[in-house]
């Protein structure tokens, strides 16, 4: 691999050799030559920077940027078409979007720094409120889970939608006694499962 790749460095840097074909290289690539990618990688990477620090001020975000261009590069190569435009416009759009997109990105992160800094944070209070009842919703779900199915049907239209045992009873068309005692072990199967003190 180094070594192609140095030649093919060669080969495009000196006026008497033959110039690297980048549209070729990437079409290589795209099929998973390592030394097509490596030349790709030489022939580009001060330009693909240069474009990245244009847009990022931080010169390690512009390498970070740069590294990760070269990366879609490698996954993406099978999709250029020399059709739409030159292989070199290819990778530096790739790269101005990315570079564009990290400006986005880190100034989002950086007014959401600001706003949770001005804020004073979360009401920590709440947060473990609403942790604390979501958890409790999907242990009641999983209790409820267990249940017969006429125990859950009771239990959620008597406790969830307010019907009274006879209403229940008329809903399921079933004995009012027998709703009853199917709503009394439900919810003594529940607290069980819950870990509820009866």
């Amino acid at each position: 691999m180094g070594a192609n790749a140095a030649h093919l460095k060669l080969a495009s840097s000196s006026t008497a050799g033959p110039t690297v074909d980048l549209g070729d290289l990437l079409v290589r690539t795209g099929r998973g030559d390592e030394s097509a990618f490596a030349a790709v990688y030489d022939a580009l990477s001060s330009s693909v920077y240069g474009m990245a620090r244009r847009v990022i001020r931080d010169p390690s975000r512009a390498e970070e940027v740069s590294q990760e261009v070269f990366i879609q590069v490698w996954k993406t190569a099978a999709r250029f078409d020399a059709q739409r435009g030159s292989a070199k416009s290819w990778v530096l759009t790739m790269a101005h979007r990315r570079a564009v997109d990290a400006v986005r990105h880190d100034q989002a992160a950086s007014n959401r720094d600001r706003k949770y800094t001005s804020s004073n944070g979360p009401d920590f209070n709440e947060v473990e409120e609403s942790v604390t009842l979501s958890l409790e919703h999907e242990q009641v779900r999983r209790c409820l889970a267990g249940l017969t199915d006429l125990q859950r049907e009771a239990v959620l239209l008597a406790y969830y939608q307010g019907y009274t045992y006879a209403e229940v009873a008329e809903a399921l068309n079933v004995n009012p006694a027998t709703i009853k005692t199917r709503i009394r072990d439900g919810i003594v199967r529940l607290r069980d499962c819950m870990g509820i003190e009866a």
